[in-house]
C-alpha cells in the first residue's frame, strides 16, 4: 500500500488495517465488517470467525459433491445459501434456508432465478471518479484483469480502467438490482469527494444511454455554509438536474470537521432557502448522512455528535411537507464496537441509539415526509450480529412502519450488492423477539408484500416510477442482454469485498 487508506485514518488506526480484498476469505457473505475507510473496522469477532470456519469446511464439502473448486461453489446460489446456513448455526435460526438448498445447487438454481425479476432499486451506490489518486484501488483492476476481463491488461493499469467499469459490473451483472441512484460524499478536502455533482450527472446520462432505459438516478450533493453552495445548489437545479438531493449534517463523514462545516436540518437561515430552491425545482427529496460514530462519540465526536442524530429532523420536517426526507443508514449511531452491547440494551429498553429516535418520528410529530434507507447500517449489523440486524429492521417496519423503509446497500464498498439481497430475502423477526415487543409485522418470505416494499416500491414512489412500466422497460433493455451473454459466458458473481478490515 502506498499511502494511508484514503487519508481519513490516523497512522495508528492504519497499523490496524488491511485491504478487504486481499486480507478477507472470499466468502458470498463477508465473515467480517468491511470499511470503506470512513471508519476502523470492528476486528473480527469469535462468531464471525466461527461462521468463516464453518462455510469453510460445509464449502469444500458440498463443493467435492458436486465437482468444484470451493472457490466455484461458493459464487453459486447454493454457495449463497451455504454461507447462511453456517450463520444460523452461529447465530440462531434467523435466516429463512434450508440444506437440501445448499446441497442440491438445482433447487438453488432455480430459487435464484423465481427471485432474480425483482423489482430492487439501490437508493444508495458509490464509484469514484477518474483523476482519484488513492492507489490502494489499482488492486481492484489488477484484479478484475486477471479474473473478469483480460483484454484491460493490453493498456496500462490506472484508476481510470476499472473504477465506473467494476461499478457497472457489480451492481448490475452481479446483482438482482435493477435501478440505482448513484451517490457521493462531502468532505473537509474536495481530494476525498467520489463524485462531484457533475461527473454524477454525466455518469447518470452514459449509463441510461447505454441501457436504452432509465437505470442510473443521481443526486447532486450540497455543503450548506461552504462559500458559494447556493450558487452551486442554482447550477444543479439549471445544468445538472439531479433526481435528488445529499447532504452531511456532519460535515465530513470521516473525522470531526475542523472547518466548521456542520449544519442543521432545521436551521431556518442557513438551510431553509435551500429548500425553497428545491421546492421550487420540483426535486423534493433530500438524502441526508446520520448516525455511524463510535461509542466514545461523546469525546472523540465532541462538539460535532449532536449533528449526527435526528434532533434537528421533527421541526425540518414540519415546516417542510412539501419535502420528503430519506435518513441514510437510518440514523444507526453503532459504528465501532460489538453489536451484542446494543442487542442488549434494545431487549432491555427496546431502545436502539438512534435509529428508534428516527422510526418514531411520523408518529410522536405527526409527519409523513420522514424515511430511513438502511445502506451500512444493514449491511454490517447482517454480518455482526443477525438477530441485532432483525430487531433493527423490524422495529423500523413495525413502529416507523413499513412504507418508509427504503433499500440502500453502500455498495460498491461491500462488493456486489447481491449478498446484502439474499440476507434480506432470508431475514426474518425472530418469534420471540416480535411477540415481547408487540410487533404485528413480519418480514415474511423472500418475495413477500412488505420485502418488496422495501426492495423498491417505496422509493419508486418518492422517485416518482411507475414499478410495472420501469420494470418492463429494464427487461428488455441492453444492459439485460449483456447480463444475459454474461451468465451465458459462464461468468459468475464475485465475492470479492473492497476496503478495508481489521488485520
Amino acid at each position: 500500500m502506498s499511502e494511508k487508506p484514503t487519508g481519513w485514518l490516523s497512522d495508528e488506526e492504519v497499523a490496524r488495517v488491511a485491504p478487504a480484498e486481499r486480507a478477507a476469505f472470499d466468502a458470498p457473505v463477508p465473515t467480517q465488517i468491511v470499511s470503506n475507510g470512513e471508519f476502523n473496522p470492528m476486528p473480527q469477532t469469535t462468531e464471525q470467525r466461527r461462521v468463516e470456519a464453518l462455510v469453510k469446511s460445509l464449502g469444500s464439502r458440498l463443493a467435492r459433491r458436486q465437482g468444484l473448486s470451493r472457490r466455484d461453489f461458493l459464487r453459486t446460489a447454493s454457495g449463497m445459501a451455504t454461507a447462511f446456513l453456517a450463520m444460523n448455526e452461529v447465530f440462531g435460526p434467523v435466516w429463512d434456508v434450508s440444506e437440501a438448498e445448499a446441497a442440491d445447487r438445482q433447487m438453488a438454481d432455480a430459487r435464484a432465478k423465481a427471485l432474480a425479476g425483482q423489482f430492487i432499486f439501490d437508493v444508495q451506490t458509490h464509484f469514484v471518479r477518474d483523476d482519484y489518486t488513492r492507489e490502494r484501488l489499482l488492486n481492484l483492476g489488477r484484479y478484475a484483469a486477471q479474473h473478469w476481463n483480460p483484454d484491460m491488461s493490453s493498456t496500462p493499469m490506472t484508476l481510470a480502467r476499472y473504477k465506473f467499469q467494476n461499478y457497472l459490473r457489480e451492481i448490475f451483472m452481479d446483482s438482482d438490482t435493477k435501478l440505482a441512484l448513484l451517490s457521493s460524499a462531502t468532505y473537509d478536502n474536495p481530494d476525498f469527494y467520489f463524485l462531484f455533482n457533475d461527473q454524477m450527472r454525466d455518469a447518470r446520462a452514459l449509463v441510461n444511454a447505454v441501457a436504452g432505459s432509465k437505470r442510473l438516478f443521481a443526486h447532486s450533493v450540497v455543503n450548506p455554509g461552504k462559500p458559494g453552495w447556493l450558487d452551486e445548489v442554482d447550477k444543479a437545479i439549471e445544468e445538472y438536474r439531479p433526481d435528488s438531493w445529499k447532504g452531511y449534517t456532519t460535515g465530513d463523514p470521516s473525522s470531526p470537521t475542523k472547518n466548521g462545516s456542520a449544519w442543521r436540518l432545521d436551521d431556518e437561515k442557513l438551510v431553509y432557502p435551500f429548500y425553497e430552491k428545491a421546492v421550487k425545482a420540483g426535486i423534493t427529496t433530500i438524502c441526508v448522512h446520520k448516525g455511524l460514530l463510535p461509542r466514545d462519540y461523546e469525546q472523540s465526536w465532541k462538539g460535532i455528535w449532536e449533528y449526527a442524530t435526528v434532533a434537528d429532523l421533527p421541526k425540518a420536517a414540519k415546516d417542510w411537507p412539501q419535502l420528503n426526507f430519506v435518513i441514510y443508514h437510518s440514523a444507526l449511531r453503532p459504528l465501532l464496537e460489538q453489536p451484542e452491547l446494543e442487542l442488549a440494551e434494545f431487549e432491555s429498553t427496546g431502545w436502539i441509539r438512534w435509529s428508534t429516535d428516527l422510526a418514531r418520528i411520523p408518529a410522536e410529530h405527526g409527519v409523513n415526509n420522514v424515511f430511513a434507507e438502511i445502506g451500512s447500517s444493514f449491511a454490517n449489523s447482517a454480518v455482526a450480529n443477525p438477530r441485532f440486524c432483525a430487531a433493527f429492521l423490524g422495529q423500523l417496519v413495525n413502529e416507523m412502519g413499513v412504507d418508509r423503509v427504503l433499500w440502500g446497500t453502500d455498495s460498491v464498498w461491500y462488493g456486489s450488492p447481491q449478498w446484502q439481497i439474499e440476507a434480506l430475502r432470508r431475514l426474518e423477526i425472530p418469534e420471540d423477539m416480535a411477540r415481547r415487543h408487540g410487533w404485528k409485522t413480519r418480514l415474511g418470505g423472500a418475495d413477500s408484500d412488505v420485502k418488496r416494499r422495501i426492495f423498491g416500491l417505496n422509493a419508486a414512489r418518492l422517485y416518482g416510477i411507475q414499478p410495472e412500466a420501469a420494470y418492463a422497460r429494464v427487461s428488455e433493455d441492453h444492459l439485460t442482454e449483456m447480463k444475459a451473454r454474461w451468465h451465458a459466458a459462464g461468468e459468475q458473481r464475485s465475492n470479492r469485498a473492497y476496503g478495508f478490515v481489521a488485520a
